[in-house]
């Protein structure tokens, strides 16, 4: 079973992306804050991280960079989820190192469908 780290600062939106990836066979870790998810995925080395961008303090993109470029947890593929849905946000995401990008509220059967062909590839 794939464990699976959800970055976000929004209890409401953990709660529903859980609910999604439990209802899919996955274990969930969560983390409240960028620092947070970071330290979490370099103790929990997680199978793939669900990152938010608008967080206090460090954001989302910043800290999929810092995890993209950390030998100890470059190789967990990072997806940024999110409310922001500008294409140059896409693609300074993806410059940061992640795999993918979807903007919040993910369709359900999409959404896991690009989680299993991610970890099916990693």
């Amino acid at each position: 079973m794939a464990r699976i780290l959800i970055v976000d600062d929004s209890p409401t939106d953990v709660r529903v992306l859980s609910g999604m990836l439990e209802r899919a066979g996955f274990q969930t870790l969560s983390a409240a804050s960028a620092e947070e998810g970071i330290a979490r995925a370099r103790e929990e080395h997680p199978d793939l991280i669900l990152m938010d961008v608008i967080m206090p303090g460090t954001n989302g993109f910043q800290a999929t960079r810092t995890l993209s470029r950390d030998p100890e947890t470059s190789t967990i593929p990072v997806i940024i989820v999110t409310t922001k849905s500008m294409e140059t946000d896409r693609i300074w995401g993806m410059r940061q190192g992640a795999k993918d990008f979807v903007t919040k509220p993910p369709n359900e059967r999409d959404f896991i469908s690009r989680i299993q062909a991610l970890l099916a590839g990693s």
